[in-house]
């Protein structure tokens, strides 16, 4: 093409002539009347058919119309990605492409159809833990459900028990006990932390329940319960 030579005013006239066809393809895009006067949009769409001029190559193969729509296409993607307001008024079909093979793909809809899918086996997994875990407390006399009523109230007595339990789970020694003996190793315990007898018998199943996530095969469901992770201590 002449016009990539440096010949502004070629290039400006070219621009112009073809603009009816980018406010078209605009349109068509967005599935809704593109005013070149005042849409963001056809603004977007004339930079990129702009761009398309620079980067075109005739030995490609494509006309130059055919890669134009392609960037054009690309960059109104991008523009729509980053102003989410659009997000319901323009529908998935918008961003239908061709591959190289001349096969129609949605990449926003591929990627909403993966992230579906990563949602679904997430909760599957989740649901997996829960099960295991509630079979795993029925042994100490507990039940998943009952979490949410032992949990404390306050967040920082609530991650004073985090600590504990996760103190708990990191020593070999006092797990050995609770699984052997089902039953919280206060006497033990209280040589590690820095809390009285009564707040670790009152809190006992909550300490438990948390110390067996920690040790247990159970990501989902801690990150489910939001129970950080402490740094483990060193041999």
């Amino acid at each position: 093409m002449r016009i990539q030579g440096g010949d502004v005013r070629l290039r400006n006239e070219f621009i112009t002539d073809y603009q009816p066809y980018v406010a078209k393809m605009t349109s068509r895009f967005c599935k809704r009347y593109i005013d070149p006067a005042k849409d963001d949009e056809f603004s977007i769409a004339l930079g990129a058919f702009n761009e398309a001029i620079s980067q075109f190559s005739a030995e490609s193969g494509r006309s130059f119309l055919s890669f134009a729509e392609t960037v054009v296409r690309r960059r109104l993607i991008d523009y729509v990605r980053k102003e989410q307001r659009f997000t319901g008024q323009i529908p998935l079909s918008s961003f239908d492409v061709q591959d190289e093979e001349d096969n129609i793909i949605n990449p926003v809809e591929n990627q909403q159809a993966a992230l579906v899918y990563d949602s679904e086996r997430l909760i599957e997994q989740r649901q997996a833990e829960i099960a295991d875990f509630n079979d795993c407390l029925k042994q100490f006399g507990m039940t998943f459900s009952e979490l949410a009523e032992i949990s404390p109230k306050h967040v920082d007595s609530r991650q004073a028990l985090f600590a504990i339990g996760y103190i708990l789970s990191s020593d070999a020694e006092l797990m050995r006990i609770l699984i052997g003996k089902k039953m919280l190793p206060i006497k033990e315990l209280m040589q590690q932390v820095d809390v009285s007898r009564k707040t670790l018998e009152r809190n006992r199943k909550f300490i438990i329940a948390i110390a067996l996530i920690h040790s247990g095969p159970y990501p989902c469901l801690k990150e489910y319960l939001q129970i950080p992770s402490l740094p483990r201590k060193e041999a």
